[in-house]
């Protein structure tokens, strides 16, 4: 029973094919540049498609549709394709990034759902027209098949009033919408769930701090299996040190800025947006430029870690607090996974809650999930990778099954 996951962006296309019956990846890939002169489809046949390659195509992608077609065709081509024909998708699923408060699970796409989808592209204007755009061009070239939108924002649906609202005239709540709703749900109820099976506990009565740290970040907070408070808000501005952005701030900047640097609304946003958080104080968003920096004697780049760990370590802080009981804390996505050293700083002075980090485990490098504190810690600490798509595919399944 094979799916097909698929993540629509604003110009690209990631995907991947799982045969569910054993979860295994026959083919990942990603068509990229869509609109440009120059697209891109690289898509890798992996061991359990029988022969393990790479295929790339180079050429003009005019638009959603023609990057999906390519993928298609690739995929059932005769010779090298591992598919007969589009009838062996057994389901689809899609990225949805925003779902507001329409959705708190994922749900089979039909016309009222894309309707919803669309209702929501003022929360998510950068994200969920190029999700619509993917979903399109799939019940077009996939018409009878099983599709189901899955929400970055669903897993977040059961924080609490408390939680999720902004101390903002009211009506701005009742008429717009205008609340927290988090993101990296998909990835936070992926890990949450593997790391209560690490446990021997059921979800539902197990209490952790997830930590998502990419280019995007974010930390949640589960209590007995739901999340009840993250950092992302409305939009994935708030919260933690990125990339790229900024995450909390004085809202009262932006006048500062206004009033004083004559910047317009549009130019704040692409400067929070784009050109703040790790980027924004020491010129690199890559993490591991910033340690090569570092180790250089760049004190910019010492700084630049310093307040994102800091960041880290206040949110970690916050949500015991929240929680009260802390079954274990667990890292994500690509710096969470692989850096050791914004781990041990992220929960450096946390002893005092009962953390002990155990710094041979924690300075490890594996793909597979572990434990990196000492069997004496109050509270576990586990790194567990990520995988939203194969998380995609299991909520397809979920609803598949009614």
């Amino acid at each position: 029973m094979k799916f097909f996951v698929i993540n629509s962006g604003s110009s690209s296309i990631k995907f991947q094919v799982i045969e569910m019956k054993t979860e295994t990846v026959l083919a990942t890939g990603l068509v990229e540049r869509i609109g440009e002169d120059t697209g891109r489809l690289k898509n890798t046949f992996l061991p359990g498609s029988a022969t393990a390659r790479e295929v790339v195509i180079e050429q003009p992608i005019a638009d959603h549709y023609t990057g999906m077609m390519l993928v298609v065709n690739l995929l059932t081509d005769k010779e090298q394709g591992i598919i007969k024909d589009a009838s062996e998708i057994a389901a689809i699923g899609h990225r949805v990034v925003h779902g507001g408060e329409d959705f708190r699970e994922s749900t089979r796409l039909t016309p009222k759902v894309i309707e919803a989808i669309q209702r929501n592209v003022p929360l998510a204007p950068l994200h969920n027209p190029a999700n619509l755009d993917g979903i399109k061009v799939a019940m077009e070239l996939f018409p009878t098949v099983f599709q189901v939108a899955v929400f970055d924002t669903a897993f977040h649906q059961t924080m609490p009033e408390e939680a999720y609202m902004y101390a903002l005239p009211y009506e701005l709540y009742e008429q717009d919408r205008v609340r927290r709703y988090g993101f990296h749900g998909t990835s936070h109820r992926f890990v949450a769930g593997e790391c209560a099976r690490l446990l021997g506990k059921a979800l539902h009565e197990t209490n952790l701090i997830t930590v998502h740290l990419g280019n995007g970040c974010s930390v949640t907070a589960i209590e007995k299996g739901q999340s009840i408070d993250t950092s992302l808000g409305m939009t994935p501005l708030e919260g933690l040190v990125m990339g790229t952005r900024c995450g909390d701030l004085d809202p009262a900047i932006h006048l500062f800025l206004k009033q004083n640097k004559g910047m317009d609304l549009e130019a704040i946003d692409t400067m929070l947006n784009k050109e703040s958080g790790l980027k924004g104080l020491c010129g690199m968003n890559d993490m591991r430029d910033i340690h090569q920096a570092i180790e250089e004697g760049d004190a910019k780049a010492k700084m630049a870690l310093d307040v994102a760990t800091y960041r880290n370590r206040k949110y970690i802080g916050s949500y015991m607090a929240v929680l009260g009981q802390v079954d274990a804390i667990v890292f994500t996505a690509g710096i969470g996974e692989n850096d050791d050293i914004v781990r041990a700083e992220s929960l450096k002075g946390l002893g005092a809650f009962g953390v002990r980090l155990n710094l041979e485990e924690n300075g490890k490098r594996s793909k597979e999930p572990r434990c990196i504190s000492t069997p004496d810690s109050a509270i576990k600490v586990f790194v567990i990778p990520t995988n939203e798509e194969l998380a995609i595919a299991r909520e397809v399944a979920n609803v598949l099954r009614g």
